[in-house]
């Protein structure tokens, strides 16, 4: 499902050039489960950002369920990103004045897609929502926006859902009810792909890599993810 080879990021600033990501080669096979950690610093949200076409590598190849996008302009980029790729972040990203089931139609409304009341309903159901459909962000607690959250990035039926210390904001107990609607989502068939500093999080997954300055220092398969 994701493949990418050699993979460079360098930025570029006044005082010269900062490389971010030295080379990152890792396949990630459709249906698999990793969480992605490393210190603050190591290049693993940039390696997200770019595996979730939001930015483009500076070298290197990246193939997304074989297609090569490293190279798109930002329409194509756009495109892929509405029909293949699901995002969860920490901050939940919601619109506070928007009701949930709104929040949840807005990926959908960019696509194009039909029947999008719908489709919103049914995914917020499927996250343990169907009595907060009308509620504001501020109505709900950390959890339930976080529900929010994954309901809108599972919207438009993605193949591969990209999480960013998305139970940073929680509580233990609130993380752990997180992960079992990401393990769920899994077992369906999704690739799923997390970043975190958290092992107990980590050890969820399937499968564990990990950066440091800029560079993957581990691959790992856990031989036993923890159930949530």
């Amino acid at each position: 499902m994701i493949s990418t080879r050699d993979i460079v990021k360098i930025y570029r600033t006044g005082g010269g050039e900062l490389t971010v990501l030295k080379g990152i080669s890792l396949e990630i096979p459709a249906g698999e489960m990793i969480a992605i950690m490393g210190p603050s610093g190591s290049g693993k949200s940039t390696f997200m950002n770019i595996i979730g076409c939001l930015d483009l590598p500076t070298s290197g190849s990246y193939r997304l369920a074989g297609e090569e996008v490293a190279r798109l302009e930002e329409t194509a980029l756009a495109a892929i990103r509405s029909r293949k790729i699901g995002f969860v972040f920490q901050q939940f990203n919601l619109l506070p004045r928007t009701t949930a089931q709104r929040n949840v139609e807005l990926p959908m409304i960019y696509a194009g897609t039909k029947d999008r009341e719908a489709r919103a309903q049914a995914a917020l159901a499927r996250v343990g929502l169907a009595d907060r459909m009308d509620h504001r962000p501020n109505q709900l607690s950390g959890g339930q926006q976080q529900r929010v959250a994954i309901a809108r990035a599972l919207a438009n039926d993605p193949a591969v859902l990209l999480a960013d210390e998305p139970t940073g904001a929680l509580d233990t107990r609130t993380g752990e009810e997180i992960m079992a609607l990401f393990q769920s989502v899994n077992a369906e068939g999704r690739t799923v792909v997390l970043v975190t500093h958290e092992e107990d999080i980590a050890a969820h997954c399937r499968r564990i890599v990990r950066f440091r300055d800029g560079e993957l220092v581990s691959d790992e398969r856990v031989a036993e993810p923890r159930v949530a």
